[in-house]
């Protein structure tokens, strides 16, 4: 009986076979890490196709970002831990200083219209990329700029960041994509006596309200830039110097209230802006004030309470303290008018309104700044309580979220010289 003819594998076939198949598989590899990139780079500008972010509180037929209610959220929320965060501020550090209550942490903003889309760490890294993003302002744009080292850094191994300080500027490198996020103390944004990082709590507050080159040549050449100036002129009147500090003899000392020298530094900064920023290579943003919480029967408290011991929010629709200035806000609305009618269009981010609800995000007494509070301090929160900067996370993390979508948004003419 005739044998079958069998098989025998050829040892040769499995060479070619288990190559093609590596090749195939290395290239399937090499096609989604490629469309990942390319996913992570678009995907904000796909998100916002149909938003309208621009001007005072979006219209135009798109979202308004800044019209909506916060919404409990524990599983997106926050956004990155206090603990993990390598250059954390001890002035916002609440957990590490004794706060227990900690559901300030877990809010998202939700407007009306829209989803505010997720922050992407590694997309604004990308769009950093051998670039500068500075924050210019006081304290609160400080504490903005620290939630934003935190939440890039969430995705940055320690051993690739750094921060580097230098008199009134301080920057944070990602290593890896040769980025900067920095942030220039200039709390009246022209000059001052208040300009020294540390020593500026001065009890005779002075500006030279026509001066500003000595800040500006800090942030000429930046491609991002996040403004803010509100908290330090909360004072009725304030001295305005023309002329010099050196000079005494010819330089002039006028008092002025505080809404005209306010007017008269922002004109300032924005002749400077018209000068010397070229609107094709820098996208310019200016965010608006944020209110401070530090008299509690303007909420039904009793007179002498503050934000210390809050753990709910304001519940009423549109509330605004008194510590909130809507003819500031007019004032800052109406040179950004008129600076886009020059050539530069400046986006204001309005924090303000949703904002003023969170009484209960603030530090109170769970800080340091300089050093720890003393027991007779922490005794008395009516005094010693802060209310006007912000835990982190928390608050300032959707402002930056809100600064995102700014960033993203794809109809900013600005936004093409930065991809």
């Amino acid at each position: 009986m005739a044998k079958k003819p069998q098989l025998i594998p050829n040892a040769t076939w499995g060479i070619p076979i288990r190559t093609t198949f590596r090749a195939a598989l290395a290239l399937l590899i090499a096609i989604l890490l490629i469309s990942a990139v390319y996913f992570t780079q678009n995907r904000a500008a796909q998100v916002l196709e149909n938003y309208s972010t621009g001007g005072g509180g979006g219209g135009g037929g798109g979202c308004d970002l800044f019209t909506g209610k916060w919404v409990f959220d524990n599983e997106s929320y926050p956004l990155y831990k206090e603990r993990e965060c390598v250059f954390m501020s001890d002035q916002l550090a609440c957990e590490k200083f004794g706060r227990e209550d900690l559901g300030y942490r877990n809010w998202r903003w939700q407007p009306d219209e829209c989803e505010l889309p997720k922050f992407n760490a590694t997309a604004v890294l990308e769009r950093l990329r051998n670039k500068r993003m500075v924050f210019v302002g006081d304290s609160l744009n400080r504490g903005q700029w620290v939630s934003m080292v935190c939440l890039v850094g969430s995705v940055i191994p320690r051993a690739l960041q750094s921060m580097q300080s230098n008199g009134s500027l301080m920057t944070f490198k990602a290593t890896e994509y040769n980025a900067s996020i920095e942030f220039y103390w200039s709390p009246l944004m022209v000059e001052s006596n208040s300009d020294d990082p540390v020593n500026h709590r001065l009890p005779d507050r002075i500006v030279r309200v026509k001066a500003i080159e000595k800040h500006a040549k800090h942030w000429a050449d930046a491609h991002i830039l996040v403004f803010n100036t509100y908290l330090w002129w909360r004072i009725p009147k304030i001295k305005a110097l023309f002329g010099s500090f050196e000079d005494s003899e010819t330089s002039k000392l006028k008092v002025v209230k505080m809404r005209r020298g306010y007017e008269m530094a922002l004109r300032t900064w924005a002749d400077w802006m018209e000068v010397n920023i070229n609107p094709n290579n820098t996208q310019v943003l200016f965010m608006s004030m944020s209110p401070i919480h530090d008299r509690g029967e303007e909420w039904g408290q009793n007179k002498g309470q503050n934000c210390y011991g809050e753990t709910e929010q304001i519940a009423e629709v549109g509330y605004r303290g008194n510590g909130t200035d809507p003819k500031m806000m007019k004032i800052v609305e109406t040179v950004l008018a008129e600076l886009k009618t020059r050539g530069l269009n400046v986006e204001m981010i309005n924090i303000t309104q949703l904002t003023e609800y969170r009484k209960e995000a603030h530090p109170s007494i769970y800080r340091k700044q300089w050093e720890a509070l003393k027991p007779h301090q922490i005794s008395n929160p009516s005094s010693y309580a802060d209310c006007i900067h912000w835990c982190l996370p928390g608050v300032p993390d959707v402002w930056n979220e809100l600064l995102y979508a700014y960033i993203f948004h794809p109809t900013n003419p600005s936004n093409q010289s930065l991809n």
